[in-house]
């Protein structure tokens, strides 16, 4: 198997970095900007009173670094 027959990995970015690295990450991984991530963050924390905001704190916690 070579290394672009192996899946992509889900990984914190650093060159996307803002706070940690997860939306950019997230980013890179389905190939969408940076900034639509962020903003779908931001919203998506405050519709969902904080849960997202857990969720994005668990994957800080969880995704490794590049």
């Amino acid at each position: 198997m070579t290394s672009s027959d192996s899946p992509r990995q889900f990984v914190r970015s650093r060159n996307q970095r803002m706070l940690s690295g997860v939306c950019g990450g997230v980013a890179e991984y389905f190939g969408v900007d940076v900034n639509l991530v962020r903003v779908a963050a931001v919203i998506g924390a405050f519709v969902s009173f904080g849960t997202v905001a857990l969720i994005y704190l668990a994957a800080w916690m969880i995704m490794p670094s590049e």
